[in-house]
């Protein structure tokens, strides 16, 4: 691959980069021959060889009468589960083999004591999400670092305790935040703000939020977004918003599920609190360790509500005085020891990430992204045949307004495509009541997948034709 082979197309709207690749190689933009140049010359390429990519015939329910077995799947699906890093099996091989050896001298002996293992990782989960080392903590599940967060950070008054969030917020968010303000004694139906789209559109716009908070930021406690939504894909203008409530005087925190692993600036942006799992676009495998995130500036005035023995300072902690010696910021909401095994995982993951920076994958993404948007447009938008059952993109077509994923709503049943979509090796996500999420990962997918979806597509759609 040459880098000057790209560099004329830097700054370009993607469909005029395919435009101008498909004039060099006298082909439809839509065609296959553009999607195997943009892979010849994508410098992350070489990233995919360091995950597993499953098989179509490992694949349920694929049916293998439709498509060859031995074939790598259409992988589609990093926003629900990443895939496995290829040094993970290793990793946690090497602490059962730790453990079988040497049993409890593990905590403080090898490459990864069981003691202070997170630590280590802490540094490169920062760069991850733009953050300092000292302001990410890696503990928990994303849910309970949640609570943990806004038992400090949600303090509601009479007059001050509401809490903003999506109407259609992740069940996860939408559960935490009405138990938060049953547990201050607050009811959600007086307590919870809900922003809800414009009637007939599918996205909050900036300005909407933006003058909800100026409107009744007097009353906002804690504003509390998902930073991508995860039905629609928006991607929030994060600095914006963290702006807008930080001037009323509300706390601004994000949960961070579907967008740590494209780029953040957390720390940058000035952003209260954050969380996130670690099992989407970071690859950490089904329930991995989750991560929490407290800027520097609350080191002083924000403690943990509830403390536990890890939250306090390492090298007095194994004195057993019981007198709490807290770790500043997020480091004291730590509550216990931190499990090995989930750990591996994340290690090997975010070393992938270490081998290039969240700039060039935010370059690859959008160009990933937009190539999906340019196909789906091509084949199946406003101007394609009528015969054809249409899609639609609920996802924002502003760049900067969506990560590394695009929902798409069909004219016909999208259970029955995604069922189509299957049987022939490919995996999305199905969110009811009527999304598909296509998320191009730019770690380990290609131009030539996204290409194969959307061959696989119009095959899974024809399958469909005859029912509906």
């Amino acid at each position: 691959s040459s880098p000057a082979a790209m560099q004329q197309f830097e700054g370009l709207p993607v469909a005029e980069t395919l435009r101008r690749i498909s004039a060099q190689l006298g082909c439809s933009p839509a065609a296959a021959q553009v999607a195997d140049f943009l892979d010849q010359h994508d410098q992350l390429r070489p990233l995919r060889d360091h995950f597993l990519l499953p098989k179509v015939r490992d694949l349920p329910p694929s049916d293998l009468s439709l498509v060859e077995g031995g074939e790598d799947g259409v992988y589609l699906a990093g926003n629900s589960l990443g895939l496995q890093p290829r040094t993970a099996g290793t990793y946690v091989q090497e602490e059962l083999d730790k453990w079988a050896r040497m049993g409890v001298h593990g905590h403080v002996q090898g490459s990864r004591p069981w003691a202070w293992a997170e630590d280590q990782l802490e540094e490169m989960m920062a760069k991850v999400v733009g953050a300092k080392a000292e302001e990410v903590a890696l503990m928990n599940a994303l849910t309970v670092n949640l609570h943990l967060l806004m038992l400090s950070f949600y303090r509601p008054t009479a007059s001050r305790h509401k809490i903003l969030l999506e109407d259609k917020a992740f069940p996860s968010d939408h559960y935490a935040v009405e138990s938060q303000i049953r547990l201050r004694g607050f009811q959600p139906q007086e307590s919870m703000l809900l922003l809800r789209p414009r009637p007939g559109e599918e996205s909050l716009r900036t300005e909407d939020i933006l003058r909800t908070i100026q409107e009744d930021g007097d009353a906002i406690a804690v504003v509390m977004l998902g930073a991508v939504q995860y039905y629609t894909g928006q991607l929030f203008d994060m600095a914006a918003i963290t702006a807008a409530g930080q001037r009323k005087g509300c706390f601004v925190g994000f949960d961070c599920a579907h967008a740590a692993g494209n780029e953040l600036r957390l720390h940058d942006w000035g952003v209260d609190f954050a969380c996130w799992c670690s099992y989407k676009y970071l690859n950490s495998g089904a329930g991995g360790i989750a991560a929490a995130f407290v800027h520097e500036k609350h080191n002083q005035h924000i403690k943990p509500t509830l403390t536990g023995w890890w939250g306090h300072d390492l090298k007095t902690r194994f004195d057993m005085t019981n007198e709490m010696q807290l770790q500043s910021g997020v480091n004291g909401f730590r509550l216990s020891n931190q499990p090995v095994l989930l750990l591996c995982p994340l290690q090997a993951s975010l070393e992938v990430f270490s081998r290039t920076s969240m700039k060039e994958l935010r370059r690859k993404s959008l160009l990933l992204t937009g190539y999906l948007e340019y196909l789906i447009r091509h084949h199946y938008g406003d101007a394609a045949p009528a015969r054809r059952p249409h899609v639609r993109i609920l996802t924002p077509s502003e760049p900067e307004q969506r990560g590394c994923q695009l929902s798409l709503r069909f004219s016909i049943s999208v259970r029955a495509v995604f069922q189509e979509l299957e049987k022939r090796g490919v995996a999305c996500d199905l969110r009811e009541p009527q999304v598909l999420r296509v998320a191009p990962v730019p770690l380990y997918n290609s131009f030539r997948d996204v290409h194969r979806f959307v061959d696989t597509l119009d095959l899974a759609l024809a399958a469909c034709r005859g029912r509906y």
